[in-house]
């Protein structure tokens, strides 16, 4: 190995007090540069987040391009964008820093308590559900274990995951066939959503049949919700009759509040507006399905197991009340 470039596999160091070094002290510093501009798009938000120097960040990236022998980013008006030659090398980056974290995790974890950094995706409508009691219960039990918490819509955490910037979410699945063998923690049937006092929703139950015949507002193709309705709507010789296109919950709510026509969506019992009413879709009725989806591209850890846990058994803890 030459002087001048960097070992990605070399010893793991340890500390004085012969703990094991941080993750990061696995590889090269440059690469753990690298990644967080990555992450940033730009030399300046990687530098405040690292609390470096702009200089020292530039001389990183111009030593790992020297190195490579190629260019690792683009200059832009808004900062920097990945090279195709970035983008090809970052994917095994990636997996290098989450074995240097395994590693070093298990190392720990097999002389006690699980240890290292858990991240987790949770929908807008799972935060008060999950956050805190999980939060509460990992500090109380897994003192070793730091949880990164990130609220977003399904299809963003969907991508998190694929990324490999989430070791697991707690996402939508439009039906049982798309769920394969991720944990399902509840159904939730949907419901047709308008103004208060409306009397299409006066009874509580709507038939699907009946929802052609109104004016929806629905989420623009090709957002799963949209094609699964689009193909049942198929499947029984209905037509749509779609007036607004919305893509988040939050807009269609407002629109339905204002008059402006029905919305589709799951409504978690003890959630609502006190503006709308709701009725659930019936003949057939449509389930929405929550699940615990995990990284393909993160390593399991035993701290990221045990989290798993905990997320399950909180949520067999809500359907039993």
């Amino acid at each position: 190995m030459s002087a001048d470039r960097p070992d990605l596999a070399a010893p793991l160091p340890h500390t004085q007090d012969g703990d094991a070094a941080p993750a990061w002290a696995v590889i090269d510093s440059r690469w753990r540069v690298f990644l967080r501009v990555v992450e940033a798009g730009s030399l300046n938000k990687a530098a405040a987040a690292l609390a470096m120097p702009q200089s020292a960040i530039s001389r990183a990236i111009a030593h790992l391009e020297r190195q490579c022998g190629e260019r690792l980013f683009v200059r832009t008006g808004r900062g920097v964008v990945l090279t195709e030659f970035g983008a090809q090398l970052l994917p095994r980056v990636v997996r290098l820093a989450a074995d240097a974290d395994t590693l070093v995790e298990d190392i720990r974890a097999a002389r006690g308590q699980p240890m290292g950094d858990v991240l987790i995706g949770l929908l807008p409508s799972a935060v008060p559900r999950y956050a805190g009691p999980l939060a509460s219960t990992v500090r109380e039990c897994m003192p070793g274990v730091r949880l990164h918490l990130v609220e977003g819509a399904s299809a963003q955490l969907e991508e998190q995951l694929r990324e490999g910037r989430l070791d697991m979410a707690v996402v939508l699945r439009e039906d049982a066939t798309s769920v394969g063998d991720e944990r399902i923690l509840a159904r939730v049937p949907l419901h047709l959503i308008g103004r208060l006092g409306d009397a299409v929703l006066a009874g509580g139950e709507v038939p699907l049949i009946r929802i052609s015949e109104l004016p929806l507002i629905l989420p623009a193709r090709p957002h799963l919700l949209r094609t699964r309705l689009d193909r049942l709507a198929a499947e029984h010789g209905l037509r749509l009759h779609v007036v607004i296109e919305a893509d988040s919950v939050h807009l269609q709510y407002e629109v339905a509040a204002a008059g402006g026509g029905y919305a589709i969506a799951a409504v978690p019992d003890g959630a609502g507006d006190a503006r709308l009413a709701s009725a659930c879709i019936v003949q057939p009725q449509l389930e929405r399905f929550v699940v615990l989806a995990e990284s393909p591209r993160r390593p399991h850890t035993r701290a990221s197991r045990e989290v798993h846990r905990l997320v399950c058994a909180l949520a067999d803890k809500i359907t039993a009340r």
